[in-house]
């Protein structure tokens, strides 16, 4: 049995401890196990309209309990109650849109010039696990386990360890929609025993979004007995403005975007690359946002307030990274400052100056920090963009369209965007290469991962 702490609800804003659960036993990941392996055998052949059906009630549930679902995890990581119904709702979508289009992208693909039959089927594996990170506790859920359940697979989710309310919350609007037992199961289990599901044949794939660490890990585990596996890793993504006609305009967009989920977002603006001809204005109308910006207090407010970290540690930890730099010669304009504790709360920033010696160059931020450089040139922009290990997304801003398309097909990044900071919905693919890791989930991609893309031959 695990050392470490188990599962718990920590409420960020306090650092209180509100609930705590019990690890699962090995008797019970066993269980879990065999349950979904037999499951599989009956869920796989039910028919796909049926199983859509069920997912689709799974969706208007995420929707009618959103502002439930909501509160539940600002207690949890410490996200705004509205903020949270949202992710809900939007989970809901995906879920929604894997009900509706799962039928067609299913559907045999036929291969033309043979006179027998020649077909691609697109048939389930099997159970699969999945270990699901803090930062979006219902919508890394749903893009994982939507798909697979049209699919015919049989899905075994391992939360993040602060999220046992959420996480149990998901299994119930599951169960509640109809799932048939051991279709979807929800397990409180350590990190050893994730390591002995991926090593037993009864898993047939896993799925990990979370830290580089994590991945290394989970995709080691899985190389080893030759799992299928997608990582979705981390990312510093760079957020490219070559020129603007309204500069206070672009610094809100950016703003908006750097402070999504207090800055805890994978592919976040986390490094802006700004011409140097709007520079100086751009890091203005940045420090003057930042520093208008007020902790949050009680379960909601407007764009003006920021919520805690997931945790006082991470807020001493991205702490230490802003200091690093500083005292390497970068300049903090605005925020940085932690409270004497319990709490999570990390005033926003905006850093420049920010050289390879220092962390900030190299290592993801996972807080609401807005690091600015400054370059003369498109071609100094594109190097530096592909600069990091990471390459999960980007972009780029120009009033020249042709310009900003230009630099963007030059980005090393698994989702290049002009002139939005993301292309965003329930059926646009997301994920990354390089070290943000590989697969994709959502859209007509996502469902196509954990699948036997089987040819089907007939001689005639």
């Amino acid at each position: 049995m695990s050392t470490t702490p188990p599962y718990q609800v920590t409420d960020p804003a306090t650092g209180e401890v509100i609930e705590t659960f019990p690890f699962a036993t090995d008797a019970e990941v066993e269980e879990a196990m065999d349950r979904s392996k037999k499951a599989y055998e009956a869920w796989r052949s039910t028919p796909i309209e049926e199983r859509s059906a069920i997912v689709k009630r799974a969706a208007d549930l995420f929707t009618e309990r959103a502002a439930e679902l909501g509160k539940i995890i600002r207690t949890e990581m410490g996200k705004k109650a509205s903020s949270g119904a949202g992710e809900a709702e939007f989970s809901g979508e995906i879920t929604a849109y894997y009900a509706d289009h799962g039928p067609e992208l299913l559907a045999e693909t036929d291969l033309p010039g043979h006179e027998g039959k020649a077909v691609i089927q697109r048939l389930p594996l099997g159970p699969v696990l999945g270990v699901m990170p803090w930062n979006y506790p219902y919508y890394q859920v749903a893009r994982f386990a939507a798909p697979n359940l049209v699919a015919g697979n049989t899905v075994i989710l391992k939360h993040a360890e602060n999220c046992p309310r959420s996480s149990a919350a998901i299994a119930k609007i599951f169960a509640d929609a109809g799932l048939p037992e051991g279709v979807y199961q929800n397990l409180y289990a350590t990190h050893e025993q994730i390591a002995t599901m991926i090593a037993d044949p009864r898993v047939r794939a896993v799925s990990l979004t979370g830290s580089e660490r994590a991945g290394t890990a989970v995709a080691e585990a899985a190389g080893r007995h030759l799992k299928k596996v997608v990582l979705e890793l981390g990312g510093s993504d760079p957020y490219i403005i070559l020129d603007s006609d309204d500069i206070d305009e672009a610094a809100e967009t950016a703003w908006a975007t750097r402070m999504e989920n207090v800055g805890q977002v994978c592919n976040g603006n986390k490094r802006m690359i700004v011409n140097e001809g709007v520079y100086d204005d751009f890091v203005t109308a940045l420090t003057k946002r930042a520093a208008a910006m007020k902790p949050l207090e009680g379960e909601d407010g407007d764009d003006t307030v920021y919520s805690p970290l997931v945790a006082r540690k991470a807020a001493e930890a991205l702490r230490e990274q802003i200091q690093d730099a500083v005292d390497k010669g970068a300049t903090l304009h605005a925020g940085g400052e932690i409270s004497d504790g319990p709490d999570a709360f990390f005033a926003p920033a905006v850093l420049t100056g920010v050289t390879p010696e220092m962390r900030a160059y190299t290592e993801e931020l996972f807080g609401p920090v807005a690091v600015v450089y400054k370059v003369s040139t498109d071609e100094e922009a594109v190097e530096l963009a592909n600069a990091v290990e990471y390459g999960l997304g980007g972009a780029v801003f120009s009033t020249d369209e042709a310009r900003a398309i230009a630099v963007a097909q030059q980005l090393d990044v698994g989702m290049a965007n002009v002139n939005t900071p993301a292309g965003e919905g329930a059926d646009v693919p997301f994920g990354g290469t390089k070290r943000s890791g590989f697969g994709r989930e959502l859209g007509p991609l996502g469902i196509d991962e954990f699948l036997n893309k089987r040819l089907f031959y007939v001689e005639r």
